[in-house]
């Protein structure tokens, strides 16, 4: 990666998705030379690159099996001022949105997944500070690529689907952080306990795109959960053998939204 005046960027955020499943399947920071190395199997990916004070990037890949591609050079330009998405309604495009998870297995390697199923609504106000946003997650949706595994998530033990089948945030401000950064304070509803939280909030801008060429905006936000908070007790589970994911999970929407009139009705508060 390199920076605007072509010097290797340090400490670029990179996230490559699988675009057949929308996992997460490499991320890290570039190292001092600008580098960052995956080893990736046949498929087609999505890959962000994020830099404080850059313009985000974000490209295709195609990786063939058998053929090795040469490195290739990314160079990214300064963050321009993005213009706002126009006040008013939006929801979120499932197809090209994903709610990821990534979590460290007690003792082992990390645990990525995600939920399937969520609707989610935003409304832009004249004034970006009085804007809101709301996500319901379907609990039952979560999905590790481990059917035993995933079974047991949704069980008592953990988010315990039957008794509390949704996951909700409702956002309570947003607040500047400068460029095309944000931060989206709000609560999360969650197995039956509410807590105030903050997302890191990347915008990512508007375009006209899709099937009808609707307006669209798109932003990527992350978290950091801790399970406790929830009452999911992972020491206690711990002490009667149950291997569980570790105490903190990361949490990351990448959103696609698109635009619908101001008369248009979002969730109830």
């Amino acid at each position: 990666m390199l920076d605007p005046v072509d010097q290797p960027l340090a400490g670029a955020d990179v996230t490559v998705t699988a675009l057949d499943t929308h996992r997460v399947v490499a991320r890290g920071t570039t190292d001092p030379y600008g580098l960052f190395l995956a080893a990736l199997p046949a498929g087609r990916y999505s890959m962000l690159i994020v830099a404080e004070g850059l313009e985000p990037h974000r490209e295709s890949l195609d990786v063939t099996e058998g053929v090795s591609e040469p490195p290739s050079a990314v160079r990214l330009q300064p963050a321009r001022q993005l213009a706002l998405p126009p006040a008013g309604n939006w929801v979120f495009d499932p197809p090209h949105t994903a709610i990821r998870f990534i979590a460290k297995h007690v003792g082992m390697a990390h645990v990525h997944g995600r939920f399937e199923r969520f609707d989610g609504a935003v409304h832009i106000a004249p004034d970006m500070s009085g804007s809101r946003v709301q996500v319901r997650i379907e609990a039952a949706s979560i999905t590790t690529g481990n059917t035993t595994r995933d079974n047991h998530l949704r069980s008592a033990d953990f988010l315990d689907v039957e008794r509390y089948p949704y996951i909700d945030f409702v956002s309570t401000r947003f607040a500047f952080r400068g460029g095309s950064k944000w931060t989206l304070n709000g609560t999360l509803t969650m197995h039956g306990v509410t807590r105030s939280v903050a997302l890191d909030t990347t915008y990512l801008g508007t375009v006209n795109g899709g099937y009808g060429e609707e307006l669209r905006c798109a932003a990527l936000a992350t978290t950091e959960l801790h399970r406790e908070d929830y009452t999911l007790n992972w020491r206690s589970m711990l002490a009667r053998g149950i291997a569980v994911v570790g105490p903190t999970v990361q949490l990351e929407l990448d959103v696609q939204a698109m635009y619908r009139t101001p008369d248009t009705p979002t969730p109830p508060e």
